[in-house]
């Protein structure tokens, strides 16, 4: 899988399709340990630590969004009270 700083550079979209694939291999591998077929028992480990790398960066994103929305917001109260605190004076 990817390392996390490739994945930082990913787009929400690609991040969320790269998510559901990694959780659809570890349902596969699931199923095949329950069969008996899988040999490589160590890939379970991996494919769940690439599903919480991924969780974690789309997490990092949605938390940035929501504060430079914030940012935004209360930049214009801010200008917006001291323009009146001028005018006050």
């Amino acid at each position: 899988m990817a390392t996390p700083t490739e994945l930082r550079e990913l787009d929400v979209d690609e991040l969320e399709s790269r998510l559901a694939e990694a959780k659809r291999e570890l349902f596969n591998l699931r199923f095949q340990v329950v069969t008996g077929q899988l040999d490589n028992v160590s890939r379970i480990r991996q494919v769940r630590r690439d599903v919480a790398r991924i969780k974690t960066i789309l997490r990092e994103q949605e938390i940035a969004a929501a504060e430079a929305i914030e940012a935004a917001a209360t930049v214009p109260t801010t200008s917006a009270a001291s323009a009146t605190a001028e005018e006050e004076s």
